[in-house]
């Protein structure tokens, strides 16, 4: 499964009324760790099918990212049912954000 980009017109759609658990990348495109995180959250979407996997850029939709207090990036949001039920700040082992989605 490939990883989304989310915008606010698709946000409820996306992850607020999934049926799966989705992990939700707030990341911007100057961000160094942002880039770090990049190819472990791709790989997560991949090896990962019972959840969907998005990224919001926190540059193109800065409301989206004051509802959910991003304050600092990346920030990882684990929706399930429409609530964030798990957070993560800054680059993390994959191993780590593999425990977060189960």
């Amino acid at each position: 499964m490939s990883v989304n980009a989310i915008h606010t017109k698709d946000f409820t759609s996306y992850v607020l009324s999934s049926d799966k658990p989705v992990l939700v990348d707030f990341w911007a495109s100057w961000c160094g760790p942002c880039r770090m995180l990049s190819p472990v959250v791709e790989q997560i979407a991949e090896e990962h099918p019972e959840i969907k996997v998005g990224k919001v850029n926190v540059d193109e939709e800065p409301e989206l990212a004051r509802q959910y207090q991003i304050m600092s990036i990346p920030s990882l949001l684990l929706f399930k049912n429409g609530k964030v039920a798990a957070t993560s700040m800054g680059v993390r082992p994959k191993a780590m954000i593999e425990r977060m989605i189960q």
